[in-house]
């Protein structure tokens, strides 16, 4: 085992310890606060059961049953599509923001920006040695396209809420790095 696996390896059960204990916290499986943290950052492109199934590599039965005890908590709600009224959006409640929200203020340390920008390389060579979505954020996708003060999605043509900017997409590209 090399020392970079070491590492990612207990980075990871340190993270995951501490959203077991927020999950216990409000009475939730571990399973259930990954899906509301990624669901509250997610956009209208990726809040859809098939989306949440992709990013957090579960299975369709398994993200079925998270969002029935999300939803019968109130939690989550589920909302039908206004084009496509087969595809279900899954919108976090108030109450479900406020869960996420303390989940995702899990402390850092006090050199977030550092920690942060070494995790995005991690995350960056991870994506690229395997064949999966890279789930990135709207506004650092090679669709993301500023038109003045107007940004819309490249990809389906739709304009963009400034919300969504900074939000997950299943859809995401990143921008290729100049060299």
């Amino acid at each position: 085992m090399s020392k970079a696996h070491r590492l990612l390896e207990r980075v990871c059960a340190l993270f995951r310890a501490q959203l077991r204990r927020v999950s216990t916290e409000h009475g939730l499986k571990l399973v259930q606060l990954e899906a509301l943290v990624y669901l509250s950052s997610a956009n209208r492109y990726s809040n859809t059961p098939l989306a949440l199934t992709e990013y957090l590599a579960l299975t369709k039965g398994t993200v079925s049953q998270t969002l029935k005890a999300l939803e019968s908590r109130g939690l989550v709600t589920k909302i039908a599509d206004e084009h496509d009224r087969r595809v279900q959006h899954c919108v976090v409640t108030d109450e479900g923001a406020a869960v996420a929200l303390e989940a995702l203020r899990l402390p850092t340390g006090g050199d977030a920006p550092h920690l942060e920008s070494a995790l995005r390389d991690v995350l960056r060579a991870l994506q690229r040695t395997g064949d999966t979505r890279t789930f990135g954020v709207c506004n650092t996708c090679i669709h993301h396209q500023v038109e003045g003060p107007r940004t819309r999605c490249g990809l389906t043509g739709e304009p963009l809420r400034k919300a969504e900017r900074t939000k997950i997409c299943r859809e995401h590209e990143p921008i290729p790095l100049r060299t």
